[in-house]
């Protein structure tokens, strides 16, 4: 029986298996569904200002959305992104800026 084995020593070689990683699970605010983190959206408010963060690192305190209309909708009437993002209220130009921002071709409704 022929075994593997190193150039410098003559210990055998062994096989390596890789791990599975785990997918991040992330809750939305407005459906309060768990879902992978990518297909999420992260809310972020930064100097009291939500903002949505395309990249998923900038800073601040940050909540997640599903990219839907009626997540935002459901977030909005319950209050759940001021309280997700501690910020005192959620001003109507911000509700229309995070709208265009999540769905481009959506109509604002706010």
């Amino acid at each position: 029986m022929r075994r593997l084995t190193t150039a410098k020593n003559s210990r055998p070689i062994r096989k390596v298996r890789m791990k599975n990683r785990k997918t991040p699970m992330r809750r939305c605010v407005g459906c309060m569904t768990s879902k992978p983190k990518h297909e999420l959206v992260r809310l972020v408010a930064a100097d009291g200002v939500p903002r949505v963060d395309v990249t998923g690192k900038a800073n601040g305190r940050g909540v997640y959305l599903c990219q839907d209309e009626k997540c935002l909708a459901g977030a909005l009437k319950r209050n759940a992104l001021s309280r997700g993002l501690s910020v005192k209220a959620v001003s109507n130009e911000d509700k229309e800026r995070i709208l265009k921002e999540l769905i481009p071709d959506a109509e604002v409704r706010v």
